[in-house]
This record gives C-alpha cells, structure tokens and sequence, in this order.
C-alpha cells in the first residue's frame, strides 16, 4: 500500500484525495524505523475535523532526497489510544501534545503527555497554566527557582521553573502559552487576505519577513501561479537582511550578558544600519508591508539597491572587524566555550532545526536542503559548528552575517529593476479541497505554514510552526548541569521565541 504523496517545496498544492489515507499501524512502524535515520525529520503534524471525526496530516521531509513526504490517517477509535511515536522519537512531542490538548486525544506511553499552549479552545478547560503539572524531584539539598512569567527584558510570557542542587541546574521545565493569541483560527475566520497577510506580520514580530513569505507562498501554491524570478530574488533579498539584523542583535545580546558593552554598542549600530535598510526600502524597519502575495507595493528601485547595497557592504566590513575581535577575546571565549552544550545526537532526537541545531553538527537548512525561490537557483553552503555550545551558536551567527551579507551583496550587483513587476492579488481563486504547504529558512530557523481548503476554495484550516517549537527544548537540555548564572546566555544564544509557540 502507498505510504506517503511525494513532492517538494516547489510544487504547487496537492488534492486531498491524492493524499493518502493510510493504517495508523502501518504508519506508526513505518515511521518508528524511518525516522531513526537522520535524513527525516518532521515538517509538520496536525489533525483536522471532519464530518466523521479527525483526520491526521503528517508532513515529513527527507532532507537528503530534498523530498516532502504527505500522508494521513483517520482512526476510527482513540478509546485505547494511538500509540505514541514520541516514546520511541521524542521529536514528535510538541506535535502529539498539541492534538491531545485539543482534542484529548491520548498518546500512549507518550512520556510527557502535558498541555503545549494553553490555548482557548482545548479540549480541558480546567487545565490551566495554575495547576500546569511541573516536574518535581524531592530531595532535602533541592531548590527550586522560578523565573517568569513575565520575562524581564522582553515583557513576554514564559514560566521557567528550575530545580537545583545549589547552583547547578538538575532540570529545567518551560512552560509557554500565556497569551491565547489565537493566530491559526484567525487565519480561518476572516476570508481577508490582506487581514490574513498582516496576521502572518505579527506571528512573530523579529518575523516579519519569515512569516509572511511562508503565507505568500501558500497563497501563491493555492493559485497555481509561479511568481517571477525577480520577485523570487526580492524575497531572499529581505530575508537575508532580516537574518543579518536579527543576528547582529543576537550578538550583540551575548555581549551585554558577559560586560562586554563595546561589543554590544557596535552590534546595535550595525543593526541599525541594516533595518534602516529595509525601512528605506518598505517604510517599516521588520519589513511589514514588503511582502505581499503574488506582487509587491514595494518593488525594489535602483537607488534603493544602490542604498542597500552601500550599508550592507559597510556593515560586512565592520562586523568582520569585530567577528575577529570576539574570536580572539580570551574572556569571551572562556565564558562561552563548554557552556550550554548539547550534543548533535540530542539535537537529532528532539528535531532541533536552524542555526542551532547548525551549532551542533546537525544539517538543518532549508535553503540548501529544501530550496524554493531564488534559493533554487543558487548554491548555499551552510555553515556548521561541531562543538554545540553557546561558544558555536555565536559563532554560526559570526558566519552566518557574512554569509549573508555576501549575498545580498552579490544580487544587488546584477540587479536590474522590473519594469512589470505586479501588484499583490488578494482576489485570486484557491484550488479547493488541497492543501498547501511552506517550508521558509528563516533567521532562526525551519518555519513551515500549512493549509487545508474546502470545495469552495476557502482556507478551512490554518497551521503554523514556528522553529521555535522545535527547540525550547534545546535549550533545556543546555543548562543541565550547568550553573543557574550561566541560564541567561545560554538563553541568548538561542534567542527563541515566546510569540510564535503561542499561537
């Protein structure tokens, strides 16, 4: 029997009936041998309502055979529960706890079948974020620290709960899913695209241009239309300055946690040589407004390129200065080497994506293992670290700014404006009874939008992931065993976001 619909991150959106429906038996020990191979890692997992019940979409991407691998399941019981694939691949976790949440859905032997988001329409309302049931361990020589929940230094919700054995961290629990933001069902309920375009602005505001090119590109996969390649060459154009700002700023935020204020004063006036780029180009510093489905109200000019081009060729040269400067800073290096270590085989197991699981070892990228746009019309060389500590996730970002920088550089240099290029359509027909998907490298990390319509071409179901979800775990495993004042850098050299788990 077929397994999976194959595809990629090119293809436009697949009918639902060429999705197959599949035995969940057949699927739970297909995917319990798969998924011990490291080439797959998991896109996205959800369950939708359907007139008889819940029908299961896995998104699975083969990152060697650069492959998208869709299937579903619809089980017709869950009084004994589906068995839990996160028992035998803890990547699933977030996934599986999500649908129990929502649905009740019971995972078993699911090793840690608690509540991810909190959200407003889960199946339990008397699970709440008071009674949230945290790991305990007992012991007289124990403590226990909690930080939150409101983060102070960016007002944003997360509980940490820490236990101690003086001032090492035994464990570190992270609860998220204080907001109820309620993205994903606002998504649905409103048939405005350009609404449904600003939502996907304020998933997550450091984002913007993440976001809202993984929704263009849904929209557009729905239309069957295939933007043009200067359109394609504009969108990684704006997603590498995003890179390079938010990596600047991540730099900077090291920085300051260890004394080093030079390093952080010099890393805010790059970044804000380069968000004054794209506020030059769109009107807004992240970059709303600049990406839009199927066109642009912004398309880029020549003394705009010329402009970009000039501050991001200045930016490279400065921060190279100062990358060699942090690379040789006995200090720094001191405080950040053997810090926060999580080994590649941990990353593999919790599916840890982006610059961080880069840190590690682990392959994760997008744009060179799942290329779309103007990423498939190039070659990326990702940037991999071995040792896996806070030392390697700066240094993927030291990298990585110059990477990026190069190559909106090296674009800019061929660039010629378009003398047509198109408005956005907000009004274009969506295939129905589809569904689409998005897989968009964004600075930290794998960010993937799926969507679902009905027979009359409207979207009846919303899901994002934000990388995010992938790694707050990561950073758990980090301060194990280390010092409770080593938390706040390692926090740093994560940088995750509160916003975009809570959907």
């Amino acid at each position: 029997m077929k397994l999976y619909h194959i595809t990629n991150n090119r293809e436009g959106a697949i009918a639902l009936s060429d999705i197959p429906v599949v035995e969940y038996l057949d699927l739970y020990n297909d995917l319990k041998e798969r998924m011990s191979d490291v080439r797959y890692h998991i896109g996205h997992y959800f369950a939708t309502e359907i007139e008889n019940g819940l029908r299961f979409f896995l998104i699975l991407l083969d990152d060697l055979g650069s492959e998208v691998l869709v299937t579903s399941f619809i089980p017709d019981y869950y009084s004994e529960g589906l068995a839990s694939l996160t028992a035998v691949h803890p990547q699933f976790h977030p996934f599986e706890r999500e649908m129990h949440e929502l649905y009740g859905i019971p995972f078993d032997s699911h090793p840690w079948l608690k509540p991810l988001r909190f959200s407003h329409d889960r199946r339990d309302k008397n699970s709440t974020m008071d009674s949230y049931p945290f790991y305990s361990i007992e012991g007289d020589e124990l403590h226990e620290v909690n930080v939150g929940p409101i983060h102070a230094g960016i007002i944003e919700p997360g509980a940490f709960r820490f236990i101690c054995d003086g001032e090492q961290v035994l464990h570190l629990e992270i609860a998220l899913g204080y907001q109820h933001r309620g993205v994903e069902g606002e998504m649905v309920r409103t048939d405005n695209r350009l609404r449904q375009t600003l939502i996907a602005e304020s998933i997550a505001g450091d984002t913007a241009i993440g976001h809202t090119t993984a929704y263009a590109e849904i929209i557009e996969k729905f239309s069957g239309v295939e933007i043009s390649k200067e359109l394609s060459l504009e969108r990684m154009i704006a997603l590498e300055l995003e890179r390079i700002a938010m990596h600047l700023a991540d730099t900077g935020a090291l920085a300051t946690d260890i004394g080093f204020q030079l390093y952080q004063v010099a890393c805010e006036a790059l970044r804000t040589v380069t968000i004054n780029s794209t506020q030059a180009w769109c009107g807004n510093r992240f970059g709303k407004s600049l990406i839009r489905p199927l066109g642009t109200n912004h398309p880029l000019t020549k003394a705009k390129a010329e402009l970009i081009a000039k501050n991001i060729a200045d930016v490279r040269c400065r921060y190279n200065e100062l990358r060699e400067d942090i690379l040789e800073s006995p200090t720094l290096l001191a405080r950040f080497e053997q810090c926060g270590l999580v080994p590649k085989s941990e990353m593999e197991r919790i599916g840890g994506v982006g610059q961080a699981a880069r840190a590690s070892g682990l392959l994760r990228d997008l744009r060179f293992t799942h290329p779309s746009g103007y990423y498939a019309e190039m070659t990326h060389r990702p940037i991999i670290k071995q040792e896996g500590d806070v030392m390697s996730r700066l240094a993927t970002r030291l990298d990585e700014v110059i990477q990026s920088a190069e190559y909106v550089e090296k674009l800019l240099a061929s660039f010629s404006p378009s003398k047509a290029m198109p408005l956005p359509n907000y009004n274009s027909d969506l295939k129905g009874e589809a569904l689409a998907f998005s897989l968009v490298e964004g600075w930290r990390g794998e960010i993937c939008h799926a969507a679902i319509t009905n027979s009359e071409g409207r979207i009846v179901k919303y899901k994002v992931k934000d990388p995010s979800v992938h790694n707050w775990l990561g950073l758990a495993i980090a301060v194990r065993s280390e010092g409770i004042s080593d938390f706040p850098i390692n926090n740093k050299s994560f940088n995750l976001s509160y916003c975009g788990h809570d959907l």
